[in-house]
């Protein structure tokens, strides 16, 4: 596990609050593509421009953990950057409703902090 959360760190392009921006990147490699990945994207954009949140989404290759697929990662100030896995449509919401707008991480989710 330590050679995958170093991989996802690298790939993931750094540490916590090194972006002006807050962000949220969505693996869109094939494997994440097959696991429903487009769709969260779709979500997590539509409710984001819905809500009017200052809060940039992004589309990114692999992060190299497959089996947890779809993979959303979110870097937001005052909150530890995440990798959330297994992303379904609630989970999408979930990360809306309770990392972004209340500033709670959700842990059931997380596999990478």
């Amino acid at each position: 596990m330590k050679k995958i959360t170093k991989q996802l760190l690298e790939s993931a392009g750094g540490k916590a609050g090194d972006s002006k921006k807050d962000w949220i990147k969505v693996g869109m490699s094939t494997c994440g593509i097959a696991a429903g990945a487009q769709k969260v994207y779709d979500i997590l954009t539509q409710e984001i421009k819905r809500r009017g949140l200052d809060i940039e989404v992004k589309k990114t290759g692999c992060l190299g953990a497959c089996y947890v697929e779809p993979l959303v990662e979110v870097c937001l100030k005052g909150v530890p950057r995440v990798v959330y896995g297994n992303v379904d449509e609630k989970t999408a919401m979930g990360i809306i409703d309770k990392h972004i707008c209340s500033k709670r991480i959700m842990n059931d989710h997380v596999i990478l902090r």
